[in-house]
């Protein structure tokens, strides 16, 4: 039995996708365990990039059984236009499966979505617009639709007509928008309905019997630690716990079934959207991080926020899912720059702190410490071992291994897929 978990260990973007595509190759199962289509990674299939938002990332191979949990809300409409997308290029997603208790994202979460971030103005989150927040609202207030039952078209047409009834009522009233038509709304979902259900299966199930047999099981997520709805900068988070213990919770398995836990983080910081940032760079230093790194999310084309590497809250990643290891990706972006400033600490009010506060205020006044390292300026990009690498890019990596107190595993230096330093077995 082989449990992995691939975790992002700052903001999201980290590159869990081509860290879990290196994995999935030696796998029996992935396992997406949380999240829903607001997160995007990207995949090459036959030399072309393909953004993939719901479809695990180890779907490129045939070989493992790919399965969205419990924990995931799935627009189905996005879902299938993944797998169409893929078909175009010959690849088959006959080895999906989607769990019966999923909750589906409908059409009035995004509609809503979109309606309230205009609304907030200024007090925005900056969500995606996509829906996950009012989806993973609904399950938690127990009026929710799931997967199961698009099964049973009487349960679904009931649950539907109910929901409509109020949502239509708050977008109305509240926000002013154009409300949904019942009818039309059932008939879309009528159109899908027999694509979505010969996937249908008890997730649960599937899952611990593979790890009981002894199977590979890798387990991935979507965002990362800082947007965890319990630990990140909230109220500027996700809708769901990207961390390990997510997995238990939203995959079905217990903590004593993980064995690996793989932190991944980038060499700098970068966020998306709103909410404070410690390290950011509003300068050219910052434009060129993002320029080299092609920073752009990958769902919604927004420019990246860059900065130095943030490392307290690399440190709280590593406390709160219990890394094993850690992986460093995009190395390669630092590159050429004489200094390397690595944030330590906060100066907040006099004092210095090495753990993140829950307080935004603390946090928008939290000045960086910063413990300055010599940069390098040697292409590593060709680089295979870490002897060759630089020393100064040694160093960098062991510091970072010193201060967080795991080992790093593996060090990226170039956006192929062979583009890696391995200094430990992954599997």
């Amino acid at each position: 039995m082989a449990g992995f978990v691939v975790v992002g260990s700052q903001w999201g973007d980290e590159g869990k996708g081509k860290i879990v595509d290196l994995l999935s190759s030696h796998m029996d199962m992935v396992v997406r365990f949380q999240g829903g289509n607001n997160a995007g990674h990207t995949v090459v299939v036959n030399g072309k990039k393909t953004v993939l938002h719901l479809l695990p990332s180890g779907i490129l191979n045939e070989n493992a059984l790919c399965v969205i949990a419990a924990g995931v809300v799935v627009n189905p409409f996005v879902l299938l236009s993944e797998i169409d997308t893929l078909a175009q290029q010959g690849l088959s997603c006959d080895h999906l499966r989607i769990s019966d208790r999923c909750h589906l994202l409908m059409p009035y979460h995004v509609r809503l979505d979109e309606l309230q971030e205009v609304r907030a103005g200024s007090r925005k989150i900056g969500t995606t617009k996509n829906g996950i927040g009012p989806c993973y609202a609904d399950k938690y207030t127990r009026t929710g639709i799931r997967v199961c039952d698009l099964k049973e078209w009487d349960v679904f047409s009931e649950k539907l007509k109910s929901a409509l009834e109020f949502k239509n009522e708050e977008i109305v009233k509240i926000y002013h928008g154009e409300p949904f038509d019942y009818d039309e709304m059932l008939a879309q979902f009528a159109a899908i309905r027999d694509r979505i259900i010969p996937m249908i299966v008890d997730s649960t199930d599937k899952v611990n019997k593979a790890l009981d047999s002894g199977k590979n099981v890798l387990f991935e997520g979507a965002q990362a630690n800082m947007l965890d709805i319990n630990y990140g900068t909230y109220p500027y988070v996700t809708s769901s716990s990207p961390t390990a213990a997510g997995v238990c919770e939203g995959a079905g398995v217990s903590p004593r079934k993980l064995d690996k836990i793989i932190g991944i983080v980038k060499a700098y910081s970068t966020r998306v959207g709103e909410g404070p940032f410690v390290t950011e760079l509003l300068n050219e230093t910052g434009e060129l991080i993002r320029e080299r790194g092609g920073e752009y999310g990958a769902t919604t084309g927004r420019p990246r926020r860059c900065g130095w590497l943030d490392l307290p809250v690399v440190r709280q990643a590593v406390t709160i899912n219990g890394l094993t290891e850690i992986a460093i990706t995009k190395t390669d972006i630092l590159s050429g720059f004489d200094e390397l400033p690595v944030c330590t600490g906060y100066e907040i009010n006099g004092h210095v702190y090495d753990t993140v506060p829950a307080s935004l205020r603390d946090l928008a006044a939290a000045k960086p410490v910063y413990e300055i390292l010599p940069g390098w300026k040697e292409d590593i990009s060709e680089v295979r071992t870490f002897e060759e690498l630089p020393v100064n890019c040694q160093n960098y990596i062991r510091f970072i291994e010193q201060y967080t107190g795991v080992p790093v595993c593996l060090v990226s230096v170039s956006p192929e897929r062979t583009g890696n330093i391995i200094l430990k077995d992954l599997i």
